[in-house]
């Protein structure tokens, strides 16, 4: 299997200095100091090890690495990983993320099986695919996604696959039609913020379009739970949060996640507030009041933590898992 990672990267600074929406690097002695309530597992374990180890003799990347998600420690520890196909350079320059961008390598054909062999290693029975934005492909590496999806369930029949997809901008018609063919049990896109703070977080998205790819999965695979994720704490307010979990719920989303932003780098946009766990529980339990099957509220949530307890949930009804108890 040919190494997906290109020798040209840009990080920090070098990735965030041509987003529409300038602003200053913050100053370290200005930076808003952590709460309590932000805790993170230790990520040195014998386990986070051996995992790592498997990833790499497979040359397979996770989100959890690249993004520097503050639950990989947990997450490894307990054998869990959400794998990112299609390498590890985004064509997108969002500034809230940590991902790299750069102009990505083609795909590697043999990644699925690659993907494969690794949950095999690992035992999963619940496995979660993202994937960097690849505006570069005609499809936008939806076909990859189908490819994926496809070998996991040729090998492993009983396996539950949730896929966080890109929004395929200017493909979302190419997408759609591809997976559902190959449609997972889950199906996830993040809006991440409220419209009014589109351009800033998110450039080069919509927040429609991303309502309308959301609606139109929905549609064509009626059996199969929609689900997005907010984060919290760049400038929105509850009043906007809940108007978007209203549009979410508008358009068929029955699975939501909101969780605390955290700022990867002092280039990254800055962490406006946290916000309290009551806060959390509060919007938690608003979710649970407007009809979504199931709400993971909380400082430390991210959309992929507890993904299979997320999807357990939403098949048995509304079990809200608020404040603390998520990342």
């Amino acid at each position: 299997m040919t190494e997906n990672r290109p020798s040209v990267q840009q990080r920090g600074i070098d990735k965030v200095s041509r987003v529409p929406v300038k602003f200053p690097m913050t100053d370290r002695a200005e930076r808003l100091p952590k709460p309590n309530w932000i805790r993170a597992q230790f990520p040195g374990t014998p386990e986070v090890a051996r995992l790592k180890k498997i990833l790499r003799q497979n040359q397979l990347h996770t989100v959890c690495e690249e993004a520097n998600c503050p639950n990989l420690g947990e997450c490894f520890g307990n054998g869990t990983a959400t794998f990112m196909i299609m390498g590890a350079l985004c064509t997108r320059r969002c500034p809230f993320c940590d991902v790299a961008h750069g102009r990505p390598l083609p795909l590697d054909p043999n990644e699925p099986i690659a993907l494969t062999r690794t949950v095999c290693e690992m035992g999963l029975s619940y496995v979660v695919i993202t994937s960097v934005d690849r505006d570069d492909l005609r499809d936008g590496g939806a076909g990859h996604f189908a490819a994926c999806v496809s070998a996991l369930r040729a090998d492993l029949p009983e396996i539950q696959i949730e896929i966080l997809v890109p929004d395929f901008r200017g493909r979302a018609e190419v997408a759609l039609d591809i997976l559902s063919q190959s449609p997972p049990n889950v199906f996830n896109h993040n809006l991440e913020t409220v419209p009014r703070l589109y351009r800033r977080v998110r450039p080069g998205a919509d927040y429609e379009h991303s309502l309308t790819l959301l609606r139109q999965f929905g549609e064509r695979c009626s059996g199969i739970p929609t689900k997005s994720g907010l984060m919290l704490g760049l400038g929105e307010t509850s009043k906007e949060v809940e108007a978007v979990m209203n549009d979410l719920r508008d358009h068929g989303v029955q699975i939501l996640t909101l969780g605390q932003y955290l700022q990867p780098s002092l280039h990254h946009l800055p962490v406006e507030r946290y916000v309290d766990p009551e806060e959390f529980n509060n919007l938690g339990l608003a979710g649970k009041k407007i009809g979504f099957s199931h709400v993971a509220s909380g400082p430390m949530v991210r959309s992929s933590y507890h993904a299979d307890q997320h999807a357990r949930a939403a098949r048995v009804g509304f079990q809200p898992v608020l404040g603390n108890l998520a990342p």
